[in-house]
């Protein structure tokens, strides 16, 4: 219990209720102190205690001595104590002597008597650590009174207390500064080389790390990540000549431990020697004929079994629980093989129990009078020497103001059943049995399930299974039950039956068992719900039709759009002559996919000699598109022929496809008019890519004058650029196949079609092969149409 301060009273407060509230901050403070004196007077008494033992002398003799060994090493009188206490070994039951008297090492006290002189402000530090340890009541408690002492002196971040276990590895018996996830991780360390503490305990030396790196390579370090404390020590607590517990300092800022931080950290681990014996030593009970009574009823118990008494704080709450009594196997089952539970707190015994399910079983058994089983859990011991695992259920239940804790250890037979259930479960399927002599039948639980049965109405006998199954499915059963009665024929047969859920599809598993002459006398088989199984194969088989139907009706499309194109663009197999120009194209359409895209050209010559000459790409692929494609190019050239300006024509066509039955299509298109006379190209263009010129060996794209794409807006602007053809030029026409070849993009297609046009190569009658095989991939993503344009005169072109 701790001090309060006394918020003061508001102004206008009742003086007595003033005066009242001092009065009681005077009387917490006097508790306290009276406490911590009678703490204080404990550890002198138990320290005088040991020295009498030890030297026969009167008890004021033995606080003299206590006295003057303070003096000369410069401790405080409790601090000496602490000392001593630290230095108790334990001594063999003899004649004469109690099974819970202590010697003092001699060896150890002159020891501790001649510790080196250390610093002042060292000695201040230890001098009031001792007197904080009079309040320390658990090994946790100790951990955290030392990261408040150790914290603000030498920046240490965590403490770790670790005891030696009879197995040569360590526990974690008290913490602070760490969470407890890390606390559980690390709670048992087992007997392995390259962990420090073990190597301090080993040599009963201090282990400094001090250099995180080459301390990585050598241990296992502690932490999550373990680089969160960069430099560590840990210190063996030396009693009686060996140490069976180390005090881990973790600090999270590099560097040494300074000689003065080495020399306060070795004081601590002495004073904490006396507390840590505190703590081996059991608590003081009332030694009474009950008592025994009690105890001796639990060792003999076969089962694991405790008498737990509740603690209860000021408030009335119950914060911890007294083991009154205890079996020998409950030290195990709390980790802490070969201890002695009784006269013990639970939450000594086992922290990390404040955190199980079981506490929260304890409490609730205290509060509502009501037992309380636990769920199953796995427990590894050793019997015989060898690990095994063994599986327990924790009941907890009331006994007047106390509670009875047990485990119950489960058998094989117990286990077995219960992996049975399990399989059952996780299977959704059940077993079952007939025997045909006595006509007796049975079942398990999972079957009745199955099969929508009131199990109280019991299994149903074998001939009369078929009548569960559908009207349809019941012959197929009846003639497999039959075979099976009559020439003992197992059978595998799946069916169906109607339950209050809808139509369950099941699996009838079942063999019979034949006596010495070869009758069957039993029956034992299985039922398994396929319900899921068969809904997701009539799924798969409806799918894969789905597929195979769309395949069909994509490629009769495909080859209805690819009739359809082929009609609307005749393909001539050499050069065509157009007002003065020779013109070649060509048409690829895509090798990937099932559809038939919408490029298409048209070069034709107009009645007044001209040549009409376009190119157009429409969006998306199959009839739809093709259909588009053949409307846009016979109006075009419709209009054309009929006088529309070319920019007309791409307004009116725009208008079109806004007014067409699906409203979503759009197009891009190049309109291209050749006069003869003047050698005078006109021509514009609805997002489209611009043309390709080469002149004198040179490729450049002609400047596009201002179009959107067909069927993008209600009142798009078309301009007209002109161009003058000269003797030997050529152009090239195309659509966004021949340049588009993701992951590239297309300006670098643009840029490979500038260069490959450039490039010398043959003027055979079919000139366009070398530039397409130059240009295009392996396998065609996308319709490729190119019309090739030259104006003739020059030589060599």
């Amino acid at each position: 219990m701790t001090s309060e301060p006394v918020t003061p009273a508001q102004s206008g407060a009742a003086p007595d209720l003033v005066e009242l509230a001092k009065i009681v901050a005077r009387q917490r403070a006097e508790m306290d102190r009276l406490r911590d004196q009678a703490a204080v007077s404990a550890v002198v008494e138990r320290a005088k205690g040991a020295v009498m033992a030890l030297t026969g002398c009167s008890a004021a003799a033995a606080g003299e001595q206590l006295l003057q060994r303070a003096k000369s090493a410069r401790h405080t009188l409790l601090e000496e104590c602490w000392i001593t206490l630290g230095t108790l070994t334990p001594m063999r039951p003899g004649p004469g002597r109690a099974s819970e008297s202590y010697g003092i090492d001699a060896a150890g006290a002159a020891e501790a008597a001649g510790q080196p002189e250390v610093p002042d402000d060292v000695a201040a530090a230890l001098a009031r650590l001792g007197q904080a340890l009079v309040r320390v009541m658990t090994p946790h408690d100790l951990a955290r009174c030392l990261l408040e002492h150790l914290g603000s002196d030498m920046s240490a971040d965590a403490v770790l207390i670790y005891a030696r276990r009879p197995d040569g590895g360590l526990g974690l018996i008290g913490h602070a500064g760490i969470d407890e996830k890390l606390a559980a991780q690390w709670c048992q360390v087992p007997p392995l080389s390259g962990m420090a503490a073990l190597d301090a305990l080993q040599a009963g030396e201090p282990r400094w790390l001090e250099d995180f790196a080459a301390d990585q390579r050598r241990y296992l370090l502690i932490g999550d990540p373990p680089d969160r404390w960069r430099s560590r020590a840990w210190l063996p607590v030396l009693a009686a000549g060996s140490a069976e517990v180390c005090i881990g300092v973790l600090r999270g800022r590099a560097g040494a431990f300074t000689p003065r931080d080495r020399a306060h950290l070795r004081g601590v681990t002495g004073l904490c020697a006396g507390r840590l014996r505190a703590f081996e030593m059991p608590p003081e009970r009332d030694a009474d004929a009950a008592t025994d009574a009690v105890q001796a009823l639990f060792e003999a118990l076969p089962v694991a079994a405790m008498l737990l008494t509740p603690l209860r704080a000021a408030t009335g709450e119950t914060e911890d629980f007294r083991v009154e009594a205890a079996t020998t196997q409950v030290g195990d089952l709390l980790g802490r093989t070969g201890e002695e539970p009784a006269g013990r707190r639970l939450l000594e015994l086992r922290p990390a129990l404040a955190a199980e399910p079981l506490w929260q079983g304890c409490l609730q058994v205290l509060a509502t009078g009501t037992a309380y089983e636990g769920e199953p859990f796995a427990h590894e011991e050793v019997v015989a020497g060898v690990a095994e695992l063994s599986v327990y259920t924790a009941r907890v239940a009331p006994l007047g103001d106390a509670l009875v804790v047990s485990w119950i250890r489960h058998g094989s037979s117990d286990r077995q059943e219960q992996r049975l259930a399990d399989l059952q479960r996780l299977g959704n399927l059940g077993w079952a049995n007939w025997n045909l002599a006595t006509q007796d039948a049975s079942w398990s639980s999972q079957v009745f399930s199955l099969v929508g049965r009131d199990p109280a109405r019991g299994p149903v006998p074998l001939p009369e299974v078929p009548e569960l199954a559908l009207p349809e499915d019941a012959p197929a059963l009846t003639r497999a039950v039959g075979g099976l009665l009559h020439d003992g024929q197992p059978f595998d047969v799946p069916f169906r039956i109607r339950t209050s859920g809808g139509i369950r599809h099941l699996r009838l598993v079942a063999e019979a068992v034949p006596d010495r002459h070869g009758t069957p006398v039993e029956v034992h088989g299985f039922v398994q719900d396929m319900t899921d199984r068969r809904r997701a194969e009539l799924a798969l088989v409806e799918s894969e039709r789905a597929i195979l139907t769309q395949h069909d009706v994509l490629q009769a499309e495909r080859t209805l759009a690819s009739r359809l194109q082929q009609a609307l663009l005749p393909m001539s197999n050499r050069p065509v002559h157009l007002a003065g120009l020779r013109v070649e194209v060509a048409y690829l359409p895509a090798q990937s996919g099932v559809h038939v895209g919408g490029d298409w050209f048209s070069a034709i010559e107009l009645p007044d000699g001209d040549a009409l000459l376009v190119v157009g790409d429409v969006a998306g692929h199959g009839v739809d598109a093709v259909a588009t494609m053949a409307q846009l190019r016979f109006t075009a050239k419709g209009m054309v022929i009929t006088g529309s300006s070319l920019t007309g024509a791409l307004a009116r066509l725009n208008t079109l496809l806004l007014h067409s039955r699906d409203s979503h299509t759009t197009a891009t298109m190049v309109l291209a008019r050749y006069e003869p006379r003047r050698r005078r190209l006109v021509w514009a263009q609805a997002g489209h890519p611009p043309p390709l010129l080469l002149r004198d060996g040179k490729a450049r794209y002609l400047r596009r004058p201002g179009g959107m794409l067909l069927g993008a807006a209600a009142t798009p602007v078309y301009q007209e650029a002109e161009c003058r053809l000269d003797p030997g030029d050529r152009l090239i026409l195309y659509t966004d196949g021949l340049v588009e070849h993701p992951p590239d993009s297309i300006d670098r297609g643009l840029e490979q079609l500038a260069e490959a046009v450039a490039a010398p190569h043959g003027d055979g009658p079919r000139s366009l092969g070398p530039l397409l095989a130059r240009m295009l991939p392996d396998v065609r993503r996308d319709d490729v149409c190119v019309v090739d344009v030259r104006v003739p005169g020059a030589q060599g072109r």
